[in-house]
């Protein structure tokens, strides 16, 4: 799994790469917590290079959303498609995120 970070404005952007899956959740947490614990409580999170994600991964995320929360900042994902949709579906994740189709979007409501 890769990681990349970018900043736009007020937003953080995070972008993942590969598989988010037991062996790799624990490295995207640990790296979203250090991006929310500098002050970036306005965060997106790119998932179109991503190309499964586990219950670990799930877990990650819904984490991220507390911790978001908490800082009184906004999460939204961007670039949910394919098989992770799928599996967004199944496990009714597509109900607990703002999800939009681009990173621009996102940016944009993560900011508003």
């Amino acid at each position: 799994m890769e990681i990349d970070t970018a900043s736009h404005d007020k937003v953080t952007a995070v972008s993942v790469k590969g598989r988010v899956d037991s062996t790799t959740a624990e490295k995207l947490r640990d790296h979203l917590n250090t991006v929310i614990q500098s002050g970036s409580a306005r965060l997106v999170i790119d998932l179109k290079e991503v190309s499964y994600i586990s219950s670990a991964g799930f877990r990650t995320l819904l984490i991220t959303a507390r911790a978001v929360d908490a800082a009184k900042g906004k999460l939204a994902l961007c670039g949910v498609g394919g098989e992770v949709k799928r599996l967004f579906d199944i496990a009714s994740f597509t109900e607990l995120f703002t999800i939009l189709a681009n990173r621009d979007d996102a940016v944009a409501a993560a900011n508003a």
